[in-house]
C-alpha cells in the first residue's frame, strides 16, 4: 500500500489546549528554530518509538542470539547518531528527551557549529541548498546527523556563502 498525504508520521497531543505544554512546545520551536510544532511531534513520535522498542528488548525473559543481536544493533543505531554513548546500555534510551533529538538534527549543528548566526538562518542555508554533508546538498533541515558526519558539514563550494567574506557570515569575524 503506497501512503498517502494524509498518512501521518506522529502523533498529536491528546488535550490541544495545555498552557504548560503549549508554553514549553513554544520554547523549544523558538530554540530549536523549527518551522512549526509538527515537527516537534514528528521528534517527540521518534522517542517514543526508541522507548517502545528499548522497553521491548528490555521486557524480552530469555535473550537469545537474535535478541542480543537486535540489542547491539539498536543500540548501534543510536550511537551512530549520537544519542547513546559507548558504556550506555538499553536502560539508558528511556532517559533520552527529545531535546537529545533535537540536537542531531542538520539545522542545530549547523547553527551550533557557525554556519548561521542564528537557527532559522541555518535552517535557511540549508533549504536553499547552501549546505553539503560529507560533499552531498542535504536540504532537510531535520536530516539526523551521524557523528561521523559532524566534520563534514560544510558550505557547498559553489555557493556564495563559501567565501568567508559574505555580509550574512559578518557575524563569524567579530
Amino acid at each position: 500500500m503506497a501512503l498517502g498525504s494524509n498518512t501521518k508520521f506522529y502523533e498529536t497531543p491528546n488535550h490541544p489546549y495545555q498552557g504548560e505544554r503549549i508554553n514549553e512546545e513554544s520554547g523549544l520551536l523558538d530554540r530549536y528554530g523549527l518551522k512549526n510544532k509538527e515537527e516537534l511531534w514528528r521528534t517527540q513520535s521518534t522517542l517514543r518509538s526508541f522507548r517502545r522498542e528499548a522497553r521491548s528488548l528490555l521486557g524480552q525473559t530469555e535473550p537469545d542470539a537474535a535478541a542480543q543481536r537486535a540489542r547491539d544493533q539498536f543500540l548501534a543505531r543510536l550511537r551512530r547518531i549520537g544519542l547513546m554513548g559507548e558504556d550506555d546500555g538499553l536502560g539508558d534510551v528511556l532517559a533520552l528527551e527529545v531535546t537529545d533529538i533535537l540536537e542531531r538534527r542538520l539545522q542545530t549543528v549547523a547553527y551550533r557549529q557557525g554556519l548561521g548566526n542564528t537557527a532559522d538562518q541555518a535552517r535557511q542555508f540549508i533549504v536553499h541548498g547552501h549546505v553539503t554533508v560529507r560533499d552531498a546538498r542535504v536540504t532537510r533541515p531535520g536530516y539526523t546527523v551521524d557523528t561521523a558526519e559532524e566534520d563534514h558539514i560544510e558550505f557547498d563550494e559553489s555557493s556564495p556563502l563559501a567565501d568567508d567574506l559574505h555580509p550574512e557570515r559578518a557575524g563569524e569575524q567579530e
